[in-house]
């Protein structure tokens, strides 16, 4: 018997535009007309006990679409995908928080969700209630969370802070005791998104020990996460979602090439064009180049060699911006963090000055070894994300001969080449 299997799952929503918004001048007679369509609409939205939906005009939005699969009792698996796939939609349809538009799903099996800071906890209960009524929620008697109590508390690190209300907990205690709670009252399903993100490395880790352990008990563990290492680590299949729909399912490390494939060819296209940035958009990265030493636009890099990364930029306003700082993330083929570029770190900040211009980051010395590399854009002004692009774009190194001998290190041994030399001291 599954402990999930999902049919034609489907969830759609009602959005609604303002036309008016669009249209640079608009006649009086067309603004009463859409008011009057617009209260005629939500009329009878409210006489037939809908939502009424905001605007003048309504789009059906579909956030999953005919989503199917089965996943056995113990499995490991991942949910990844980009931003706007469906993958919360998807997990708070699984707990039962949402109710799908159409389709079928059915769970055996009790369920324990964190799905976002402050997942099924009241802010006014302290630490040591909210364990409590959790517990209660998943049906579980009182003299068995008791017999569950120090562990969780143990785990979650919060012991002085017990009796405090949790509305009164920081992001990071919050977290760590409701994922304890989660973990630790023997769910046979356990739902994990991105939260765990909020807490430190050291937690992280801790979490995943402990979802690996729930797993070999024989329970059930759905993980959604951005961090890929952290899939391949813990799952054992995949599901990848996008823009709503199923696009494959199997082992986690075809599942992870796969979606990281996909970014690679999004990230090729244009960046004025990328719908999936975050930021105020008052200054917009509209492309990449990598360039030589000698300023020639290159397709790839020799591995140890001089290069210029190009980060292009638009802005909406002709005025000059001061303290605007760039970041620069680059990732390795299952998007493990490789290094990070920095104007603040190099105590530099950047004045634009033109309409549009080049930022440039020149390095020394990519001793990187061959293969493709993704990389994370970051633009802020006076501390405010302006444009932040995730998979922004990609670069490709190719072999060299590094360390003079026509030799490389085989590529699992890591991704960096370190120049260095060999002798024995008297």
């Amino acid at each position: 018997m599954p402990a999930i299997k999902v049919e034609n799952l489907g969830k759609s929503y009602l959005v609604g535009h303002n036309a008016a918004q669009s249209e640079r001048y608009t006649a009086l007679r067309d603004v009463i007309a859409r008011n009057a369509k617009s209260l005629a609409r939500k009329t009878r939205d409210m006489l037939h006990g809908r939502a009424i939906i905001q605007g003048d005009e309504v789009e059906e939005f579909w956030a999953l679409k005919d989503v199917s699969f089965e996943i056995k009792q113990g499995d490991r698996v991942g949910i990844i995908g980009r931003n706007g796939a469906g993958k919360s939609t998807l997990l708070k349809i699984l707990s039962r928080i949402t109710e799908p538009t159409t389709g079928r799903i059915t769970i055996n099996g009790r369920v324990a969700s964190l799905l976002e800071v402050g997942t099924g906890f009241h802010p006014e209960l302290t630490g040591r209630e909210n364990i409590f009524l959790n517990g209660a929620i998943l049906g579980m008697s009182r003299k068995e969370i008791q017999g569950k109590f120090d562990e969780i508390v143990d785990f979650a690190e919060v012991e002085k802070f017990l009796d405090t209300p949790v509305k009164r907990y920081s992001s990071g205690m919050y977290v760590r005791l409701a994922f304890a709670v989660a973990a630790h009252l023997e769910p046979e399903i356990l739902v994990v998104d991105e939260v765990l993100a909020v807490g430190d490395a050291q937690f992280q880790k801790k979490c995943l020990g402990k979802m690996e352990d729930v797993s070999k008990q024989g329970r059930t563990v759905l993980f959604v996460s951005h961090n890929m290492p952290a899939i391949k680590a813990l799952c054992e299949n995949a599901i990848l979602l996008d823009n709503g729909v199923c696009k494959n399912i199997g082992k986690a490390v075809e599942i992870i090439e796969n979606y990281l494939t996909i970014n690679t060819l999004l990230s090729s296209s244009t960046l004025i064009y990328r719908k999936d940035r975050k930021g105020n958009g008052e200054i917009l990265l509209t492309g990449f180049e990598v360039r030589d030493a000698l300023n020639r636009e290159i397709e790839t890099i020799q591995a140890g060699s001089r290069v210029n990364f190009i980060v292009k930029y638009k802005k909406n306003e002709i005025k000059i911006t001061s303290n605007a700082n760039l970041e620069i993330g680059v990732h390795g083929k299952l998007d493990e963090n490789l290094f990070h570029l920095s104007t603040d770190i190099t105590g530099k900040t950047l004045r634009l000055n033109s309409e549009n211009g080049e930022i440039v980051c020149s390095i020394e010395s990519l001793d990187l070894q061959p293969g493709v590399y993704s990389m994370n854009f970051f633009l802020t002004v006076n501390g405010d994300i302006v444009d932040w692009i995730q998979n922004a774009a990609t670069f490709e190194v190719t072999p060299s001969d590094f360390f003079r001998t026509g030799r490389l290190p085989p590529l699992e041994q890591g991704p960096f080449l370190v120049r260095h030399q060999w002798f024995v001291s008297k």
